[in-house]
């Protein structure tokens, strides 16, 4: 492997000041160690995993009414591992540690005025909420549902309903009625919130009916609270058992709020599996896992603290808006936005960026690569002094789009590539402020994870591909599965590859002599072209460079006892698939990748299929083709485009 270019060093004061180097200090301190490298803290918290996370623990200043007992019972046990026995605390009570006048939130939704509140204002809006709910009849273990915009009312709603101890799950609205149903319908809902609409691309979206239908079929939904987003006084006579969020808090004042003292292991979140495979998996999350692993993400690999203002594009149905909730345990400044990243122009966000003092701006991988495709150049456009770093995830970063972001975003910048998941709520490769960046490269894997790249044999490589696993217990897996009494789903969902070891899905490297590690796609969706396994990212990394193709889907279609590589290729404006179109894309694929790579069949369609979260569905195409059934369309954006892949002629030559 070709070794990676250095697009950034971190400054010595950097480094230093760093509170990664202040925990490492700490590491030294208390066990007479003389760590100096990422590499050598990281060996350390795998090698010692219950000293690591109960170190974390203090260094985080995790408010617990009852200490643990013990760190963990086994964490070579995976499924089953318990973590923390015996502590008792409560997720929403770390989140509103800080009660004072610093701002909390900024709120901007698509052509709205901005809004904002300061932490004193966010407390006092949960203790009503809280109060709201309790007089409600919700009580520790029921579930509240969010179908919400991303807006300050669905933190609110989180945070008081979790402060009860019920369980919290959310969804965005741009979700079909099907697909919510999958979702919510599995966990049965006491308290539904939402929103009467919301804007998106210029245009308003009515909640309310579509929230009817859901409700139909959710007889056991008691209350829906509504906010009014679209319309100052939305009518509510078409949704049952609706009341109006002013309405609903109105009889109660701001007063101290009783956090309900729960286990660790005590349920907080229901998360999804983006279903795209059959109806979706519920993963029931802990306080104190996602609590512990989302500090040490924020703190530790983003170096988050008070002053910084964080903000992530995403929805209340992605992963990474739990993940930037968790950043009011640090006390920092999130940033909400609502709407299209393009409307109405690729500046909305880096205005945004430039008017809050934007220092840690995180968003999709797709979302970098559209900008450069739109000539857009941030950095010259915008004023983004205060702006220290920018997160990638959701699908690979293109070597070209690490290119991009130094060059038009900002040259003095940390660019951290994330991955990880909904499964364990945050990442198991990620940022670092002790490392250099490196073209293509997530900069190393996460501190107490366990992160390797096996090979068929269940060994650990590197500067080899492999099976992303990761070969001990953490905090944040799963508890269990919703409605998986044997815990069967469960077991088949990580641990049957490697018995005992935690298989996330993913076909990675790691390098020798970077550390770092790169991403090829799906390891379901990788290509086996003659039995060699092919990354799908490789080929898309090598269209980067092809201004014809504006976007790409690569699948292996079953052929003549083997499989062979079909590429499909949405082409620019005014532009034909013709057979010098097609030897040039094979050309590029074969210098950049190999002749293995080279697809057997490339074809031009109009639409590429994504999730509503923004990754490339591989799979669906790959049914579509064989003729099997997408399960589960509404987990889609774009579920109509898998039309144009059916019974195509050229798939039968």
């Amino acid at each position: 492997m070709n070794d990676p270019k250095m697009l950034w060093q971190p400054s010595a004061a950097f480094v230093e000041n760093s509170n990664m180097v202040r925990f490492m200090n700490e590491v030294n301190r208390r066990h007479d160690l003389s760590l100096s490298s990422y590499r050598e803290l990281w060996q350390w918290s795998v090698d010692h995993i219950a000293d690591f996370w109960g170190l974390f623990w203090e260094f985080a200043g995790i408010i617990a009414s009852r200490p643990y007992d013990q760190v963990v019972d086994d964490p070579g046990k995976m499924p089953g591992a318990r973590w923390f026995a015996g502590a008792e605390l409560n997720f929403a009570e770390n989140l509103l540690r800080h009660r004072d006048d610093r701002t909390a939130l900024i709120f901007q939704g698509e052509g709205q005025p901005q809004q904002s509140c300061t932490y004193k204002q966010l407390y006092e809006d949960v203790s009503r909420m809280a109060q709201a709910l309790k007089a409600a009849g919700v009580t520790r273990g029921d579930r509240v549902a969010g179908f919400m915009p991303n807006m300050p009312q669905a933190i609110i709603a989180m945070l008081a309903a979790v402060s009860l101890g019920a369980i919290w799950s959310s969804s965005s609205p741009d979700f079909g009625i099907k697909g919510v149903l999958d979702r919510f319908g599995q966990i049965e809902p006491k308290v539904l919130f939402t929103a009467d609409g919301y804007f998106y691309n210029g245009k308003t979206f009515d909640s309310l009916e579509k929230v009817g239908g859901i409700l139909q079929q959710l007889p056991m939904v008691e209350k829906v609270v509504v906010v009014g987003y679209t319309a100052a006084e939305p009518d509510l006579a078409k949704v049952p058992n609706a009341v109006s969020w002013d309405s609903f808090v109105a009889p109660y004042s701001p007063a101290e709020i009783d956090f309900v003292q729960v286990p660790a292991e005590h349920p907080l979140y229901v998360m999804y599996s983006s279903g795209t495979t059959g109806k979706p998996k519920c993963m029931v999350q802990s306080h104190a896992g996602i609590l512990t692993n989302q500090l040490k993400e924020h703190l530790l690999h983003c170096d988050l603290r008070r002053e910084d203002v964080l903000f992530y594009f995403t929805t209340c149905g992605w992963m990474m808006w739990n993940w930037l909730v968790c950043g009011l345990g640090v006390g920092a400044t999130l940033v909400l936005y609502d709407g299209s990243p393009f409307h109405p122009g690729p500046d909305v966000l880096w205005k945004l960026a430039e008017r809050v003092g934007m220092t840690i701006f995180g968003t999709s991988a797709k979302y970098i690569s559209a900008l450069d495709e739109a000539g857009y150049h941030p950095g010259s456009d915008c004023n983004l002094q205060r702006l220290r770093m920018v997160c990638s995830t959701g699908s690979p970063l293109a070597v070209s789009s690490f290119a991009y972001a130094y060059r038009e975003i900002k040259a003095d910048m940390q660019l951290a590539s994330i991955s990880g998941g909904t499964d364990l709520n945050g990442c198991f490769a990620l940022g670092n402020p002790m490392l250099p960046v490196h073209a293509g490269e997530l900069q190393g894997p996460g501190l107490g994870l366990k992160v390797h790249a096996f090979n068929d044999a269940g060994q650990p490589v590197t500067d080899e591909t492999g099976e992303l696993v990761c070969a001990a217990a953490f905090p944040s897996m799963p508890v269990y599965f919703w409605n998986d009494p044997d815990g069967q789903r469960y077991h088949k969902a990580y641990f049957t590859k490697y018995p005992g070891v935690w298989t996330h899905g993913d076909f990675i490297s790691i390098s020798g002599k970077t550390g770092g590690i790169t991403i090829y796609g799906r390891s379901d969706a990788t290509l086996n072209p003659g039995g060699v396994r092919i990354g799908t990212a490789d080929i898309y990394t090598a269209l980067e460079s092809l201004e014809a193709v504006t976007d790409s889907v690569v699948v292996g279609q079953k052929w003549n006892d083997d499989v062979r590589v079909v590429l499909f290729v949405t082409l620019a404006k005014g532009i034909d698939l013709d057979d010098a179109l097609v030897k040039q894309i094979k050309t590029t694929i074969r210098t950049a990748c190999s002749p293995r790579h080279v697809p057997a069949k490339v074809i031009q369609v109009q639409e590429i299929p994504y999730t509503i979260n923004m990754k490339k569905v591989e799979l669906a195409v790959r049914n579509v083709i064989h003729g099997q059934p997408v399960t589960n369309r509404d987990a889609l954006a774009n579920p109509h485009c898998l039309e144009e892949y059916d019974g195509l002629d050229e798939l039968n030559r």
